[in-house]
């Protein structure tokens, strides 16, 4: 995380200033009573990118800029940054897009490139994303999941995932993680390795990824319960039109092999990494 102290004056140091404080409090913005616009969830852009983006395997912001533009696998379409902050709102956010040619995206942006102001295209970052932990043998537990949830979880979360709303009733202090405030089915932390990793690298509040307070089955586990439970859905069939691309843990099919939209959920996954690397050598 750049020294803020670094900012520059003038106009352009306070678009990355608004930047930040859009995505440090995005509810007050866009969400329900938002005063731009009412187009999410009334959950925070840093829910997610924790930090604002600055905290190592907290979805850190670092290596964004210079990876676009880009082809998506998941849309299979060029994408510019734009186009990743609309997927956030409309997935994420469970929300609507805002309009990217806006101040507010702009200035969001100009956060996100001060941010990265020293990476350069295709440079490798340590503790970008969440990390990735070992698969298990065998599939992840919800039901242990919800033990792990109520004795680390819940104090912050609520009982039923529904979070904690801060005093000006605007935003979350703890963010829902289910129910209709909470992400969508076609959000990334939909799949069970990304929310896995993020609780195993950020999660109860005051673990990291050199403290974790979580070993890897807990985080599979409890990854697992959090998915298991409601929340809005997302029509996806356009999702990944290449399936060859499509991530070992995405949640809904179909997929270019033969194991159950279960096994992909919720594992076991070295099974299905095993018959993909053969298929793979098979080609070559």
């Amino acid at each position: 995380m750049p020294d803020e102290r670094t900012i520059p004056t003038g106009k352009e140091g306070e678009a990355i200033r608004y930047g930040r404080e859009l995505l440090v409090h995005t509810a007050q913005y866009f969400g329900p009573r938002g005063s731009i616009a009412q187009i999410s969830n009334g959950m925070n852009c840093q829910n997610c990118h924790l930090e604002a983006g600055g905290k190592l395997f907290g979805n850190n912001y670092a290596s964004f800029i210079a990876t676009y533009p880009k082809m998506g696998n998941r849309s299979g379409k060029l994408e510019r940054p734009d186009d990743r902050i609309v997927q956030c709102f409309e997935r994420s956010l469970a929300g609507h897009a805002p309009d990217t040619t806006s101040r507010e995206v702009q200035a969001m942006l100009a956060y996100m490139k001060w941010l990265a102001r020293d990476v350069k295209r295709g440079q490798k970052l340590y503790g970008t994303a969440c990390g990735k932990l070992p698969f298990l043998d065998h599939a992840a537990d919800p039901v242990k999941g919800l033990a792990i949830y109520t004795s680390k979880c819940q104090s912050c979360h609520g009982k039923d995932g529904e979070g904690v709303l801060a005093a000006d009733k605007l935003s979350y202090t703890f963010p829902p993680l289910w129910g209709r405030h909470s992400y969508n089915d076609g959000a990334g932390m939909y799949r069970i390795g990304n929310l896995a990793a993020f609780a195993k690298n950020n999660m109860p509040l005051g673990a990291s990824y050199k403290s974790p307070q979580l070993t890897d089955e807990e985080a599979w586990n409890v990854a697992a319960f959090i998915n298991s439970q409601p929340r809005p859905h997302r029509d996806q069939h356009a999702d990944w039109p290449d399936l060859k691309l499509k991530p070992i843990d995405a949640p809904f099919g179909p997929y270019a092999d033969k194991f159950s939209e279960t096994q992909h959920k919720y594992g076991p996954f070295g099974p299905i990494k095993d018959a993909q690397k053969l298929l793979s050598s098979k080609k070559v």
